[in-house]
């Protein structure tokens, strides 16, 4: 019940102001893309450092240190008038942080996990924040054909390939401008692949969007384009701790998601290519909200936690369609979450170890709602393509709603 009020709220708030508007980038297109409307923007001029804190509804850029090969970053702070910031940077196009004012003139609470400066960015492997390409999640064997030509690519996830590879899209700086409208600020990031990158074919230039509302809305856009056919597909990797990043096991957090599908995966987490009903099975089902740890109390044998994709339901292609919910039952804060994307991939941070490799924080200290295709999609012909040709645009929008109940 909670879950379809959020969802009709949210759809008629979308109708009454025209909030989020897509529509298809090219008709011919076979890969599912669709566009938005553009946005006003503002750009900073490559030297322009501001040492001012953010006002109402404004961006900001500070110096935020350098990578370990010298490259200066950059970090964004974007503030809207409900008290919400989001600050991002063009290391890894990534999310620093987001902070939420707390119920009832209650403290400001970073939901979101990260590092304190680039020497814990660089030590950390758990791709905190950050925009994951070319292809976000596993790829069988590091390897698929395109037109009966075969690609290799890193393996970088034990036998297979993760995330990109070994310097995928999270370990470039990318460009950037700011974005500013009347009722929304962020920050729109641009990077250019070249041809054969990580094993790739095609140049590809990829653009990443992430704007903060005065609904308090973080809206996210990815689109791409080749000039040669390649796979292609972007995600946020963010982790979320609704309660506080580094209050703890985000155990106790109900979920509640509309996905009704999740695809079958072997033990090295590759789709065998089946697609499970999740109804009446207590480890998948969240149909009802609830705590995650009741749901773990069904977890078949090897599986330490939640590493799935669940099949996104809508009734129409380029739909922004709802994944679910999370709630943090102490404060009531609760973060619902919609996609144009078929798939979200449902992570509960199972390799954490308080190292520095997951940036000291513990095991399931976190959740991600990874929304984009599906994994492994280059060898399964059956599922929604990640093909992008030359003239094509691929275009996917993700929405992360924040709210006290």
């Amino acid at each position: 019940m909670r879950l379809g009020i959020i969802l009709l709220a949210f759809t008629f708030g979308c109708i009454a102001t025209a909030f989020i508007r897509v529509a298809p980038k090219n008709a011919n297109a076979d890969n599912g893309s669709s566009d938005v409307a553009d946005v006003e923007e503002f750009s900073l001029s490559e030297n322009q450092e501001s040492t001012q804190e953010p006002q109402i509804l404004d961006v900001v850029k500070h110096p935020f240190g350098e990578t370990s090969d010298g490259r200066p970053v950059q970090k964004f702070i974007c503030t809207n008038s409900q008290g919400y910031t989001l600050e991002m940077m063009d290391y890894g196009a990534a999310i620093v942080a987001m902070k939420v004012p707390g119920k009832d003139g209650e403290a400001t609470v970073n939901v979101a996990l990260n590092c304190n400066d680039m020497a814990g960015y660089s030590a950390c492997s758990s791709f905190f924040g950050c925009t994951v390409g070319r292809y976000c999640n596993r790829i069988a064997d590091g390897k698929f054909s395109i037109d009966g030509k075969e690609y290799a690519l890193a393996k970088n996830g034990g036998p297979h390939h993760l995330h990109g590879g070994a310097a995928g899209f999270d370990k470039q700086v990318w460009s950037s401008e700011v974005i500013r409208t009347d009722d929304a600020v962020g920050v729109r990031f641009s990077l250019t692949s070249p041809d054969g990158d990580e094993g790739y074919p095609g140049e590809v230039k990829a653009v990443a969007e992430y704007t903060l509302d005065e609904k308090n809305q973080l809206k996210m856009v990815f689109t791409a384009t080749t000039d040669s056919p390649t796979h292609v597909n972007l995600c946020n990797h963010n982790y979320w701790n609704i309660a506080g990043a580094g209050s703890g096991s985000v155990m106790d957090h109900e979920l509640q998601l509309a996905c009704e599908e999740v695809l079958e995966c072997d033990e090295t987490l590759i789709p065998t290519g089946k697609i499970l009903k999740t109804q009446g099975d207590a480890f998948f089902d969240y149909s009802t909200a609830k705590p995650l740890s009741a749901g773990m109390k069904a977890a078949p044998s090897g599986a330490n936690g939640y590493d799935h994709c669940f099949v996104v339901k809508r009734s129409a292609a380029n739909e922004l369609a709802l994944i679910g919910s999370v709630r943090d039952p102490k404060s009531g804060r609760t973060m619902t979450v919609f996609t144009t994307q078929p798939g979200v991939q449902l992570y509960t941070a199972n390799h954490f170890n308080g190292q520095p490799g997951s940036g000291g924080f513990e095991k399931h200290g976190a959740i991600c709602f990874e929304s984009q295709h599906y994994p492994d999609t280059p060898n399964h012909p059956d599922f929604p393509t990640t093909l992008l040709k030359p003239g094509q645009t691929m275009t996917h929008t993700t929405v992360h709603q924040f709210s006290y109940e």
